[in-house]
């Protein structure tokens, strides 16, 4: 092992892990019981497999006790938590908003599931339209399901087979971008199976913010769509650069390619996501998790040139003969009356331009204080901010693509800086050093987190 890294002893790390784990396995006995129990009986010993990633052995059981509206909760062995991590975006309008278990308790004695539109989905469609500037809109039960039917009618009205991706990006289970770029050559992202996916025919990964590679892939003319978050956040967060993405819309407008836009975690930037904010011009538009208050739900929009090519092989009125074209997408659950009726209370009550103004000055003082700590210890690291985001990077300078952020991970010091907080009460998102300031979160919040790094720096520097 390199005995520094990253501007820090990896011995010492080594010896700090060691600890910090037996402090977790003190505190958490209760969690750890409720996991062995869970292994009898899920996959993965939890409801979800992603749920094994926290670092500590054993995830965190939340307890079951109501607590007032905001970022805290406790859990089953008496530990209180501040959430950053808010669900990975999931919980982005905070636990507990009464206007969202109001919805929820009003549409429930209604029904929840009845394949049929209620008194809320005519608002909620043109909400969508005003806030995202796409005019039609189709919901799914998430982003991952979403941005599979944007990438079918790419290639329907396209009748091109390839999806262009960005080395490192992540859009949830959708086959065509679990790649990456390693030393130039496509390779499976986090090594996951490759499932049989003819990827070398279907899909096609660049680096981001890399314009000359960009076009050469566009210019082959077989790329029916380009699937891109406007600033990458699943890998460590890396923005455009200036201009990167006026060249993205330029380049595929001249070879006659869809731009899909996934929001899903970048809906943080404001009321209409990073889109709305920077003016970007999609064809198609992404954006879930956080847009149902955490109901598995998302939506996507077309713009009207996309529509009314979409119309010319799936007319918008249904032909009278009974069996009339499939959309080869749905899901009996999606666009259910739960979800709207909440999707209504969270675009018209939560998530407010009112609250989007709290959330991105918390998120700044979040990155501030963070970068305070790094800089009065002379360490190699920054945090970077894309709206209500915060993440945390092992490297001087800002990344630009994938590579640069693989370049400086230190899969050992994140391992630690994660259950440090934990261990104090600061969850942030598993995955990476990734936080998320919601409508819920206060400023004491913030600073608790600040204080916590900072000891975490004062301790990892002694």
């Amino acid at each position: 092992m390199t005995d520094t890294l990253n501007g820090v002893s990896m011995a010492r790390v080594a010896r700090l892990m060691q600890q910090e784990q037996a402090l977790y396995a003190r505190t958490r006995a209760t969690s750890q019981a409720l996991y062995q129990q869970g292994n009898q009986s899920w996959l993965y010993g939890a409801p979800s497999h992603w749920m094994r990633r926290w670092i500590g052995g054993w995830p965190i059981y939340v307890a079951d006790r109501p607590h007032d509206y905001g970022v805290r909760f406790t859990d089953v062995d008496g530990n209180p938590y501040v959430d950053f991590c808010l669900g990975d975006t999931g919980g982005m309008c905070g636990h507990g908003h009464p206007a969202i278990v109001e919805a929820m308790t009003r549409q429930a004695r209604i029904g929840t599931s009845l394949m049929l539109p209620g008194g809320d989905a005519d608002w909620v469609g043109q909400e969508l339209a005003r806030r995202f500037g796409l005019p039609y809109w189709n919901l799914t039960t998430s982003a991952s399901d979403a941005n599979r039917a944007c990438i079918r009618l790419a290639r329907m009205v396209t009748g091109r087979p390839r999806v262009l991706v960005f080395s490192g990006a992540y859009h949830g289970s959708v086959e065509e971008a679990h790649v990456e770029l390693r030393d130039g050559e496509v390779h499976m992202r986090n090594n996951i199976h490759h499932n049989f996916f003819p990827h070398d025919a279907l899909s096609r990964v660049v680096e981001f913010n890399d314009i000359p590679a960009l076009e050469a892939a566009l210019r082959q003319g077989d790329v029916a769509c380009v699937l891109a978050e406007p600033a990458m956040t699943n890998y460590g967060m890396i923005a455009p650069d200036p201009g990167y993405h006026e060249a993205l819309r330029r380049l595929t407008r001249e070879t006659g390619t869809l731009l899909l836009i996934d929001e899903t975690h970048t809906l943080s930037s404001g009321p209409g996501g990073y889109t709305a904010l920077h003016g970007l011009e999609p064809d198609m538009f992404v954006v879930g998790k956080a847009i149902a208050g955490g109901i598995p739900a998302a939506a996507f929009g077309l713009s009207q040139a996309t529509a009314e090519q979409v119309w010319q092989v799936l007319p918008k009125v249904p032909p009278t003969v009974r069996q009339s074209a499939h959309a080869g997408f749905g899901g009996t659950l999606a666009g259910n009356a739960l979800t709207v009726a909440v999707m209504r209370a969270v675009l018209s009550e939560v998530l407010t331009p009112e609250a989007f103004e709290r959330m991105l000055g918390l998120a700044q003082r979040l990155q501030q204080g963070v970068n305070t700590t790094i800089a009065a210890h002379g360490l190699p690291w920054h945090a970077t901010c894309v709206g209500a985001r915060v993440e945390t990077l092992f490297a001087l300078d800002a990344p630009r693509n994938a590579s640069d952020v693989k370049q400086h991970r230190n899969p050992d010091l994140e391992a630690l800086l994660h259950l440090y907080l934990m261990n104090r009460g600061v969850l942030i998102t598993p995955f990476h050093n990734m936080m998320l300031c919601c409508p819920g979160t206060r400023s004491d919040d913030v600073d608790r987190h600040n204080a916590v790094f900072a000891e975490f720096v004062q301790e990892v520097c002694a």
